[in-house]
């Protein structure tokens, strides 16, 4: 056998030697030892120093005596981790296995003590197989689990407070609205599919990226041009606003109060705090200079890096920018911005003892939701399932769909147990009920589907594209962040960012 080992090594270009021939001999002995003490072959043997050679990244292609002990120390862990695999895989017998057993054992009692009938009496339909399948000690895959979610009893199944609310924002407008269906559960299904509803017209203001296209290939001159032009539009806009003075440097000091306008940063790599924010100006007030901005004197704010705000405050030192005022949106007039159909139902809604007692004004209905759509204890896509059940009774002329679909945080997922790959994952748990759900509201429903930099199935970079999917008119599968008219209501960019944020005095909802 220390001739197979001897040759094994040759052949995939190793050789065995030291000292002299002694040594080699006796490396050999020790090599035909971990083989008997691991039960491996020669070429198991030598595929496993080909991996410790790699990872140690030694020199040379001889085996010498200083590489056994680390070479036993690497087998050693792959035993170790094998056997760990193989004890977090098996079957842990619990209540609901001893009563499977005892009801099969009472009905093969039954079936022992009665009468023996013929083929005919067998309900139709009944497989002839009466033997148990064996409880498999593999994990269930994302197949096996969609297959029998109906069987399992988990713990999102037999939670307690269903669809129970939350919070209630804007209560003092949803109260004077009368409730278009008091009770949900009551409501006959089939009345509701035939009430008409109208459909809701979409528009896309930004489509940008394209599916399939190449990021990460930018200049440094490109991401400066486009900050500065972010920058240099927001003043504009807060000029022409009449609402704020015009822009000057933040950086020279100043007894006087003046107004800036500037980009968020922070002056370092970590989250972003007090201490740590920068206000970065543009290139033609402040030439692209950074102040340090002092905000102990607001009651509250809401910041994060790369935002584009406008300041009130002095700056007596020249180093630190006092802020007495932060406005994070542009001001908008509201008689000079909106069209003359908006304007005419603000006026309306501002008045509303002038309209008809039986004429309703126009709503928009809507469901948004994001992801993840899963629980952490398994795939089963049962909030997802629940969430199209619940849009099935209150018929909404928009649902928005917000990743991660596949979120890659999912225990499952991290662990790489599943079976199926994340995209056929993707159209088996998600487009296929998504599509059910749309044809059987037909064509008064529309589907948005946003990406989340957490889909394992998707590009991890951002801005995102939309996902590269061929679907009906219905489901339009977007960018994000997205930019979209619909009807007269008008949607802006939603962007997560729980690390970098920084809030105070805010009620987190």
């Amino acid at each position: 056998m220390e001739a197979e080992i001897r040759a094994e090594f040759e052949s995939s270009g190793f050789s065995i030697g030291g000292a002299g021939p002694e040594d080699a001999a006796q490396i050999l002995s020790t090599l035909l030892t971990y083989c008997i003490n691991y039960k491996m072959s020669p070429a198991d043997l030598v595929s496993n120093w080909e991996v410790y050679y790699l990872n140690r990244q030694l020199d040379g292609l001889k085996l010498e005596r200083s590489y056994l002990d680390g070479f036993l120390s690497h087998l050693q862990n792959e035993v170790k981790e094998r056997l760990i695999e193989e004890e977090a895989n098996l079957h842990v017998y619990s209540s609901n296995d001893v009563d499977m057993l005892v009801d099969n054992s009472h009905a093969d009692e039954a079936a022992f003590l009665d009468t023996p009938g013929s083929k005919q009496e067998k309900p139709p339909g009944e497989s002839s197989n009466t033997e148990l399948t064996p409880l498999t000690s593999d994990r269930p895959s994302s197949s096996r689990m969609a297959k029998t979610n109906g069987e399992r009893i988990t713990p999102f199944a037999t939670r307690v407070n269903k669809f129970t609310q939350q919070y209630v924002l804007n209560s003092d407008n949803a109260a004077s609205m009368p409730s278009k269906h008091e009770a949900e559960t009551t409501e006959d299904e089939l009345i509701r599919r035939i009430q008409p509803s109208q459909r809701c017209s979409l528009e896309v203001q930004r489509s940008q990226p394209e599916p399939g296209c190449r990021f990460m290939y930018d200049r440094m001159e490109d991401r400066f041009n486009y900050l500065e032009d972010r920058i240099r539009k927001s003043a504009t806009l807060f000029s022409a606003s009449g609402l704020c003075g015009e822009p000057a440097d933040a950086t020279l000091a100043s007894e006087e109060k003046i107004f800036a306008v500037g980009m968020v940063t922070c002056d370092g790599e970590g989250r972003l705090n007090e201490k740590s924010i920068l206000l970065q100006g543009s290139v033609e007030h402040s030439r692209g200079e950074r102040v340090r901005l002092d905000l102990k004197d607001l009651d509250h704010f809401s910041l994060f890096p790369g935002q584009v705000v406008g300041i009130e405050g002095r700056n007596p030192s020249g180093h630190c920018f006092v802020a007495s005022k932060l406005i994070d949106s542009i001001p908008v007039s509201v008689d000079a911005q909106l069209p003359s159909a908006k304007k005419q139902a603000v006026d309306n809604g501002s008045h509303p003892q002038n309209s008809d007692a039986g004429t309703l004004p126009r709503a928009l209905s809507l469901v948004i939701a994001a992801g993840p759509y899963t629980t952490t204890d398994n795939l089963l896509f049962e909030p997802l399932q629940e969430l199209l059940s619940y849009a099935c009774r209150k018929q909404p002329q928009l649902l928005i769909l917000m990743g991660p679909f596949i979120d890659s945080d999912h225990p499952d997922i991290k662990k790489g147990t599943v079976d199926q790959s994340f995209h056929d994952i993707f159209y088996s748990e998600v487009l296929t009920k998504i599509q059910d759900f749309t044809q059987y509201l037909g064509n008064t429903v529309r589907v948005i589907l946003i990406p989340s930099v957490r889909d394992a199935h998707h590009d991890f970079v951002f801005p995102q594209p939309a996902f590269d999917l061929n679907l009906p008119e219905d489901i339009t599968h977007q960018v994000y962040p997205l930019l979209c008219r619909i009807d007269l209501v008008e949607h802006w960019p939603c962007l997560v960012l729980p690390e970098k944020k920084i809030r105070e005095n805010f009620l987190d909802l």
